[in-house]
C-alpha cells in the first residue's frame, strides 16, 4: 500500500484546494517558520482520527476552518483527504484506490467518507486499525514527540508500545466486549427477572391445562357420540321426509282433484240452481194459474150445474107435461109432493156446487136426473101445456146442450191443465231427483274431502314435527362445531351399522351428549383462550429459557474472546517488544556508535491522584475508559548503555542525546508494524551536523521500508528526498505550494 497524495481545502491556514502528491519514497516540507508547515502535518493527524483538538493546536472545531484574511472570506468548511493506492487490498475494501476524508463545519459537525461515502467514525477507525494507521501517533512524529517518549511514564509507553504494535484494535474489541458481556449480564438479569414474574402465571395455566386436557377428553369422547348421533340424526330425518313427502303425494293429488272438482260442480250446481229456479217459478205460475183457472172453471162450472139443473128441470117437467098430455093421462100433484121434491133437489144441486172433480160432478147430476124423472112419473100433465111449451123445451133443450158443451170445453182446459202442471211436477220431480243425486255425490266427496284434509293435517303435524326436529338438528349441529370444532362437519362420512327404528336409542344418545354437555360446562374453561395462552405463556418461558441459556453461552463466548484477546495482547505484546528491542538496538548503535538500549518490562507503582489527572487530559476518553485495566498491566522501562560514558538513567542524558535515543525508539517502534508511512515533524531540530548525517543514513534506511514525508530546517535531512514541497505564506495569511523533484533538477541542471 503507498501513499497517493493529501488534499486540503480550508484547512487552517490552506483555504484553497492543496494537494501533496508523494510519488518518492522520501518527501520533505520545507519553508520558513509560521508558513503552515506543522498544518501539513497536522492533517495527517486528523484526517486519520484525532479527536484532541489541543494536539492540533485548537480549542474548537471552527479553529481548523481557514478563518479569512484580507485577501479572501473565511471558509464554511474544512476537509481533508488522503488517497491510497490499494492494490495490494491493505485496505479491506474493493477498491484499488481508497481516499479517506473528513470534512468538520462550523457548526462543529464531522463527517467522515470513504471513497465519497459517509461511514461511522468506529467503522472508519477499524478499518485503519487494520493498516497500522489507527489513532495511535507513532507514525506522526513531531519535535516534541521525540522527547515525550522519554519522558512518559512506564505506562504510557506501555500504551506507545501497543499502539505501534496494532493492539489497540484488541483493546477496542476487549472494551466492546467486556461492554456486551455487562449488557449480558444485564439482560440475563432480566430476563430471568420476567422468567420469574411468569412462573406463577404458568403454574397457574398449567392447572388450568389440565382442566382443558380433562376437557379435551370430553370433547374427543363427545365427538364420537356426535358424530354418530349427527349421522344417524341425519340419515333418520332425510328418510322420514322421504317418506312423509311419498305419503303426502297421493292426498295431495287427490285432494287436488277433488277441489277441481268442486270448482266444476259448484259452477254446475250454481247452473242447476237457476234452471230449477226457472222451474220452480213457472211451475209456480202454473199452479197459480191452474189454481185460478180452477176457480174460474169452478166458478163457471157452478153456474152451468146450476143453469143445467135449471134447464133439465125445466125440461123434464115440460117433457113430462108433453107427454103427459100426448098420453092423454093427467094427474094432480100435491103441493107438499112438490115442496119437498124441490128442498131435495135444491140439497142435491147445493152439495154438486161444493164439487170440484168432473166425475163427482156427472154423478151428482145422474142422481139429479133420477130423482127429476122420478118425481115425474108420478104424474102427467095435461096434454095441452105440453104442445104449448114444446117449442119452448126444444129451446131448453138446446140451452142445455150450449151449456153441456160449456162444460165439456171447461172439462177439456182444466184436463190439460193438470196434464200441464203433472208434466212440471214430473219435470220438477226429476231435477230434484237429479239435484239429490248429484248433492249425495257432493256429500261423499266431501266426506272424502274432510278425510283428505284430516290425512294431510295429521302429515303436515308430521312435517312440523320433522321441521322442528331439522332445526335441533342444525342446532345440535352448530353447537357441535362451537363444543367440538369444526371437522364434526364431516359427520356424514361416519359409518353406521343399520338404522334404528327405535327411536328411544337415539333419544339416550342425545340425553348422553346431554351429560357430557353439562360436564365440559362444570369444568369452566374456555379451551381456544386457555390454550392459546398457556402456548404463548409456555413458548415465552422457553424462549426466555432458550434466552437465558443464550446468554449464558454469549457470557460464555465472551469471557473466552476477552481471554483470548488479552492472551494474544500479552503474546504479541512480548514477541513485538523483543522486535522492538532488536531495531532499538540497531537504531541507538547506529546513533551511538556502539552502546545497549532496550526496554524492560516492570512493575508500575499505584499512580498517584496528580498522574491520574495528567493522563485524563492528555488521552482521548476511549483510552480513559480502559485506564483501570492498564494499570494492571506492568509497564516498560528505558534502559540504555552509551559507549565511552556511563549513566545511570535518562536524567543524565544530555538534550542531543535525549532525542538520538528518542528518535532511535520512535524509529524501532515505526518498524515492528511498519504503517504505510511516517511523517517526521522536525524531529531533526536539535542534532548537530555530525548526529544529522547519523539522522540522514537512518532516513535512508527507512525509506526502504516506509514511505517518509519529514518536515524539516535540515540540509542533511533535504538532501535524502527526491521530492521538495516548498511551503510559503504572503500578507494574506494563505499558505501556498511550491514543489521540485531532485531527479528531474538534476537532470535539468546537467
Amino acid at each position: 500500500m503507498r501513499l497517493k497524495r493529501l488534499e486540503l481545502s480550508g484547512f487552517k491556514s490552506f483555504a484553497k484546494k492543496t494537494e501533496f502528491l508523494f510519488e518518492s519514497p522520501v518527501t520533505a516540507i520545507v519553508g520558513p517558520n509560521g508558513s503552515g508547515k506543522s498544518n501539513a502535518t497536522e492533517a495527517f493527524r486528523w484526517v486519520l482520527g484525532e479527536r484532541s483538538l489541543k494536539s492540533l493546536r485548537g480549542a474548537k472545531g471552527e479553529d481548523l476552518i481557514f478563518n479569512g484574511g484580507h485577501a479572501g472570506a473565511r471558509a464554511a468548511r474544512a476537509a481533508v483527504t488522503l488517497v491510497f493506492d490499494n492494490s495490494g487490498k491493505e485496505f479491506d475494501v474493493d477498491y484499488t484506490e481508497v481516499s479517506i476524508t473528513r470534512e468538520v463545519y462550523r457548526d462543529g459537525q464531522n463527517v467522515y467518507s470513504l471513497n465519497g461515502t459517509a461511514v461511522k467514525f468506529r467503522d472508519l477507525l477499524e478499518l485503519l486499525s487494520r493498516a497500522s494507521l489507527g489513532t495511535s501517533e507513532h507514525f506522526i512524529i513531531n519535535q516534541g514527540e521525540a522527547d515525550r517518549v522519554l519522558a512518559a511514564n512506564p505506562r504510557e509507553r506501555r500504551s506507545l508500545v501497543e499502539d505501534a504494535l496494532g493492539l489497540r484494535l484488541y483493546q477496542w474489541k476487549i472494551s466492546e466486549s467486556e461492554k456486551k458481556l455487562l449488557q449480558t449480564k444485564a439482560n440475563l438479569e432480566q430476563v430471568a427477572s420476567l422468567r420469574r414474574e411468569i412462573a406463577p402465571h404458568l403454574r397457574f395455566l398449567k392447572k388450568q391445562m389440565e382442566r382443558v386436557e380433562q376437557a379435551d377428553l370430553l370433547r374427543r369422547e363427545l365427538k364420537t357420540l356426535y358424530l354418530e348421533y349427527l349421522k344417524r340424526e341425519e340419515v333418520y330425518l332425510e328418510q322420514a321426509e322421504k317418506d312423509l313427502a311419498q305419503e303426502s303425494s297421493g292426498p295431495k293429488t287427490e285432494l287436488a282433484k277433488l277441489e277441481r272438482e268442486f270448482a266444476k260442480q259448484d259452477e254446475h250446481k250454481n247452473k242447476t240452481e237457476q234452471d230449477e229456479n226457472k222451474l220452480e217459478q213457472k211451475l209456480r205460475n202454473t199452479l197459480a194459474e191452474l189454481a185460478e183457472t180452477e176457480r174460474n172453471l169452478a166458478s163457471q162450472q157452478e153456474e152451468l150445474m146450476r143453469k143445467l139443473g135449471r134447464l133439465e128441470g125445466v125440461i123434464e117437467i115440460k117433457t113430462l107435461a108433453v107427454t103427459e098430455k100426448s098420453d092423454e093421462t093427467e094427474r094432480d100433484f100435491a103441493y107438499r109432493e112438490v115442496a119437498d121434491f124441490a128442498d131435495k133437489f135444491n140439497q142435491e144441486i147445493v152439495s154438486l156446487e161444493k164439487l170440484t172433480d168432473i166425475f163427482s160432478v156427472k154423478s151428482a147430476l145422474a142422481r139429479l136426473k133420477k130423482m127429476l124423472t122420478d118425481f115425474l112419473t108420478l104424474g102427467r100433465k095435461n096434454n095441452q101445456e105440453a104442445e104449448s111449451k114444446q117449442s119452448e123445451l126444444k129451446q131448453f133443450a138446446q140451452e142445455r146442450a150450449s151449456v153441456l158443451a160449456s162444460l165439456e170445453k171447461l172439462k177439456t182446459e182444466a184436463s190439460e191443465l193438470k196434464t200441464e202442471k203433472a208434466k212440471l211436477e214430473r219435470e220438477l220431480t226429476q231435477e230434484l231427483e237429479a239435484s239429490r243425486e248429484a248433492l249425495q255425490e257432493v256429500f261423499v266427496q266431501k266426506t272424502r274431502r274432510h278425510e283428505l284434509t284430516i290425512i294431510l293435517n295429521s302429515l303436515t303435524a308430521r312435517e312440523d314435527k320433522l321441521k322442528l326436529e331439522r332445526a335441533n338438528f342444525l342446532a345440535e349441529l352448530a353447537e357441535a362445531k362451537v363444543l367440538v370444532d369444526q371437522e364434526i362437519s364431516l359427520y356424514r362420512n361416519f359409518v353406521i351399522a343399520e338404522l334404528e327404528q327405535d327411536r328411544s336409542k337415539q333419544e339416550e344418545r342425545r340425553k348422553k351428549l346431554e351429560r357430557f354437555k353439562i360436564k365440559l360446562e362444570d369444568l369452566g374453561v374456555e379451551t381456544g383462550d386457555t390454550m392459546k395462552e398457556y402456548q404463548e405463556v409456555t413458548e415465552r418461558d422457553a424462549f426466555l429459557t432458550k434466552e437465558i441459556s443464550d446468554l449464558e453461552q454469549a457470557a460464555l463466548a465472551l469471557n473466552q474472546v476477552i481471554a483470548d484477546l488479552r492472551e494474544k495482547i500479552d503474546q504479541d505484546f512480548h514477541e513485538g517488544l523483543l522486535k522492538i528491542n532488536k531495531y532499538f538496538q540497531e537504531f541507538f548503535t547506529l546513533m551511538f556508535g556502539g552502546g545497549t538500549a532496550h526496554l524492560a518490562v516492570t512493575k508500575i507503582k499505584q499512580a498517584s491522584a496528580s498522574d491520574e489527572l495528567e493522563m485524563g487530559n492528555e488521552l482521548e476518553t476511549e483510552r480513559s475508559s480502559e485506564a483501570d485495566k492498564i494499570d494492571k498491566l506492568p509497564g516498560l522501562e528505558i534502559s540504555v548503555n552509551l559507549p565511552r560514558k556511563k549513566i545511570k538513567n535518562l536524567e543524565m542524558l544530555s538534550g542531543g542525546e535525549r532525542a538520538l535515543v528518542s528518535i532511535a525508539l520512535l524509529f524501532a517502534l515505526s518498524q515492528v508494524n511498519p504503517p504505510p508511512f511516517l511523517v517526521l515533524d522536525e524531529t531533526d531540530a536539535a542534532l548537530d551536523e555530525a548526529n544529522s548525517r547519523k539522522y540522514g543514513e537512518m532516513i535512508a534506511n527507512l525509506a526502504k521500508r516506509s514511505q517518509l514525508i519529514l518536515v524539516t530546517h535540515n540540509r542533511e535531512t533535504m538532501s535524502r528526498a527526491g521530492v521538495i514541497y516548498g511551503v510559503t505564506m504572503s500578507s494574506d495569511g494563505i499558505s501556498k505550494l511550491l514543489s521540485i523533484k531532485f531527479d528531474e533538477a538534476a537532470a535539468f541542471a546537467k
